[in-house]
């Protein structure tokens, strides 16, 4: 049973902390997919771009590390916060 069909089946009260969680946030992407849209669908990725991802997954897969997330905003002035 897929996701949806699970929720219209189900009542509120009877839902967990965490499905309810997950169906808020599901409602809500869904929507601002609906009100916004994609503004890249329809459009190509350059090849460029294309090899680029090709690397850093090929990195990933192969255990390399990227900086990390905390450096770069260093790097930027930004103050890191894990939510």
């Amino acid at each position: 049973m897929e996701w949806e069909e699970f929720i219209m089946s189900t009542r509120v009260a009877e839902l967990t902390v965490d499905e309810f969680k997950q169906f808020i946030e599901s409602t809500v992407e869904w929507k601002l997919l609906e009100m916004l849209g994609d503004p890249d669908e329809g459009l190509e990725l350059r090849e460029e771009i294309q090899a680029r991802l090709r690397r850093s997954l090929k990195a990933e897969r192969e255990g390399v590390k990227g900086i990390p997330a905390q450096e770069v905003a260093a790097e930027l002035g930004l103050e890191w916060r894990r939510v």
